[in-house]
């Protein structure tokens, strides 16, 4: 028998070799971040920080209110097996506490958006002192200043980070090329809106869009406070009708996903005309099989604000 080395036999020991060594290299790898958010707005964020090193899920289905959602047994396991969980805070949502206590994941980071940010009081728009019945209270809506939302995806990538950090790099370079984007958004929203023949956004439900309003030098004036679960009163109703018929207002704004109602009683004793404006915090069903966007959602405001404003 030859004493010589098979060619063959060597080039299958260098294979081994190298299958070995990637095989190696590849469990070093870090595993995709599992992410848990409430809203829609965290859910987008998240996904444009982490890319194809995360998985990102909504713990609120489509259509729930956030306010008074309740957790299933379901819902406990996904929070048990994530890495990343990412709220609002600002009692937005009051039960996460209490989810938090009952999942048992030590090594889950906790994420709160609002912690640290520059909060709204319940911003009452002028002629409202007296519909304010959350006199006191912290508006949670902070996703609708872009200027705010820069800082939380920011947030996220220090976060991810620290959860992969061999990642470190593509996360925050994500982080960068999103905030181009919400930059962006808010200087269309900051030029389109500077010329208006009207400056007060009139809600036919709750005070959703203080963030907004401020950002952009605008009045809200909401039928009803903070909550969506607020009911107006009869003596609120005709007040917003007379404030609407005083300035000349001509189209009152109602949220998506939210009945209408109300907004159509003031807009019928005031020959305003209705449009809609979307929070974004939650999806419908149709919506989410869309794939519609955050920042989609915000340029269809736009379009209406400038509609209803009488922008130029």
């Amino acid at each position: 028998m030859s004493t010589k080395k098979s060619p063959f036999l060597f080039l299958m020991i260098c294979l081994s070799l190298m299958t070995g060594l990637s095989g190696s290299v590849l469990s070093k790898q870090p595993s995709p971040v599992k992410i848990m958010t409430t809203i829609f707005p965290l859910k987008e964020f998240s996904q444009a920080v982490s890319g194809d090193w995360g998985t990102v899920d909504l713990l609120l289905p489509p259509g729930a209110e956030i306010h008074t959602w309740q957790p299933k047994p379901s819902d406990l396991v996904k929070l048990s097996e994530a890495d990343v969980f990412i709220y609002i805070g600002a009692d937005l949502e009051p039960w996460v506490e209490d989810i938090l206590r009952s999942v048992k994941n030590p090594g889950l980071y906790v994420v709160q958006a609002s912690e640290g940010m520059n909060l709204l009081r319940n911003e009452k728009g002028e002629d409202q002192d007296h519909h304010d019945h959350e006199h006191g209270s912290l508006d949670p809506h902070i996703w609708l200043d872009f200027a705010t939302d820069e800082k939380i995806v920011d947030r996220i990538a220090g976060i991810l980070s620290k959860v992969a950090p061999s990642r470190q790099s593509v996360f925050q370079n994500n982080a960068e090329i999103y905030k181009k984007k919400l930059q962006a958004l808010d200087e269309k929203y900051r030029k389109n809106l500077e010329n208006c023949d009207q400056k007060t956004i009139v809600l036919g439900g709750h005070a959703a869009f203080g963030y907004l309003a401020h950002r952009y030098h605008l009045t809200q004036i909401s039928l009803y406070g903070l909550s969506p679960d607020s009911k107006p009163t009869p003596r609120q109703l005709i007040d917003v009708i007379e404030i609407v018929k005083k300035k000349g207002i001509k189209a009152i704004f109602f949220e998506a996903n939210i009945s209408n109602d109300l907004t159509r009683v003031i807009a019928e004793e005031t020959g305003a005309k209705t449009l809609v404006l979307n929070p974004g915090a939650s999806l419908s069903k149709e919506q989410k099989n869309s794939g519609i966007t955050f920042l989609k959602i915000m340029e269809k405001n736009l379009e209406n604000l400038k509609n209803g404003l009488r922008c130029r």
